[in-house]
């Protein structure tokens, strides 16, 4: 396979014709030959070739072809030579989203960072985005949102894409009865999806204390504990998290505390504030998790709480943005620093937390060690996202760590996210880092669906 970018250019000829440049004749290895065969996502044409004499690598498409495979544009593009004297244009890439269906924002709060990767995605790539309910399965068809010069979006039918990335936004809709089918039929179609689905803490606690390399950067988690196991759990580590395994931003996450001399505290997120509880008694404690969320507990994690180092006593957590690249490789993209709020259970922006540089927060705790330490949890990262991509079963290329480090410089894992958020990426000193996250995406959607080399291009 041979693979080269080339200049794509329209004509009206209504005849199935493609006019190739002396250039790239010989960059496909098309010289003599009269006739190929041209692929565009599933669609397959037969096309006479007519060299001509211009210089550079330039593809002309007669009308007829392009009218029967629906190229959407002409613009700077990417061909395959495979077998059997075929030519593959691409990629076409899709983005996976859904939103309220308005014009103008269709994908809802995310429709800022879907016009930054098709902005993006459309120097190198046919790219746009798309909703569950814009395929057309017969047909093999998407009515897809492409990012126009001026930023609006204009609806263009094309073929199913080389690769799909996945930005659903809720877990309501990610694990529904629909979606699965729809992920199904796009893997049985041999076409790439990647991220398949929201994480479940639990699932991932179960995956990675199981692996060797791991397992040491995982504090002991239960999952559905038993009564019994809170009490054990909190007089063996004096405080804990205990948290929905389906949750995320923060929401329904207590801190429990237990004081030999002073009791029981319950710290949690309320109506917009941070709350406080003080009980006499375990038993007073759990009347009131049970009276909020049931008498079995169900869908809870209880995990081990961390002393994590400290700025102006308010305790700093990390979000560290992980891809993978267009070699396939993990590698971090983007670290930003939480700060507590007062009194707040998570480092949460949305719940009062801040956030700034890792070399910030690092320099406050370790002083001149702090490249060290940092070197270290970027390691102990990578080790993480390998080994859920090693124990998971489906396509991963975008986890969003929440890692925390102690006073003796352990690092420690909280959350993984399979879609994490981008609010890091707002920090006037991470903005580079949320350029080069959009980079990473769109390469490795190029190395999903073979548009890419493999020392790259």
């Amino acid at each position: 396979m041979s693979l080269t970018f080339c200049n794509l250019h329209f004509t009206q000829q209504p005849d199935k014709v493609v006019y190739v440049s002396n250039a790239l004749m010989k960059s496909l290895n098309l010289s003599g030959k009269k006739t190929i065969h041209l692929r565009f996502g599933r669609d397959r044409v037969p096309a006479t070739i007519k060299p001509i004499k211009k210089a550079g690598k330039h593809l002309y498409l007669a009308s007829g072809i392009r009218n029967l495979m629906n190229v959407p544009k002409r613009g700077s593009i990417y061909l395959r030579n495979l077998q059997n004297d075929e030519v593959q244009l691409g990629p076409l890439i899709g983005v996976l989203s859904d939103g309220p269906s308005s014009g103008s924002n269709p994908f809802g709060s995310r429709t800022g960072f879907i016009k930054q990767l098709l902005r993006e995605g459309s120097r190198k790539s046919y790219i746009y985005a798309f909703t569950p309910r814009d395929i057309n399965w017969q047909n093999e068809t998407v009515s897809g949102f492409f990012l126009n010069d001026n930023g609006s979006f204009s609806r263009k039918t094309v073929p199913l894409p080389d690769v799909v990335y996945n930005r659903l936004p809720s877990r309501r809709s990610d694990f529904s009865p629909a979606i699965n089918q729809l992920r199904e039929r796009f893997i049985r179609r041999k076409i790439p999806f990647f991220n398949w689905s929201f994480f479940n803490k639990s699932d991932i606690y179960k995956l990675l204390e199981n692996d060797p390399a791991a397992g040491r950067y995982i504090p002991e988690s239960i999952t559905n504990p038993t009564v019994e196991q809170m009490k054990e759990m909190l007089e063996r580590h004096q405080f804990v998290y205990y948290k929905p395994t389906a949750g995320s931003l923060g929401n329904g996450i207590y801190r429990l505390t237990y004081s030999p001399k002073r009791g029981y505290f319950a710290r949690y997120r309320k109506k917009g504030g941070n709350a406080l509880l003080r009980f006499g008694s375990f038993n007073s404690l759990m009347r009131m998790l049970q009276g909020r969320h049931g008498k079995q507990l169900r869908g809870y994690v209880v995990q081990q709480g961390i002393r994590l180092i400290e700025i102006d006593e308010c305790p700093i957590d990390f979000r560290f943005h992980m891809h993978k690249n267009g070699n396939n490789q993990w590698v971090v993209v983007g670290i930003g620093a939480k700060k507590a709020g007062r009194g707040s259970v998570t480092t949460h922006i949305k719940n009062g937390g801040s956030l700034m540089t890792p070399e910030q927060a690092l320099k406050r705790n370790f002083g001149d060690r702090s490249g060290e330490v940092l070197q270290h949890a970027k390691s102990v990262a990578i080790t993480l996202a390998q080994a859920i991509e090693t124990q998971h079963q489906h396509l991963i290329g975008e986890i969003g760590f929440d890692l925390g480090i102690d006073q003796e410089e352990h690092v420690w894992m909280f959350e993984a996210n399979a879609k994490p958020g981008r609010s890091i990426f707002r920090h006037p000193s991470l903005r580079l880092e949320g350029k080069s996250s959009v980079e990473h995406i769109l390469e490795h959607c190029l190395y999903l669906s073979k548009f890419r080399k493999k020392d790259g291009i």
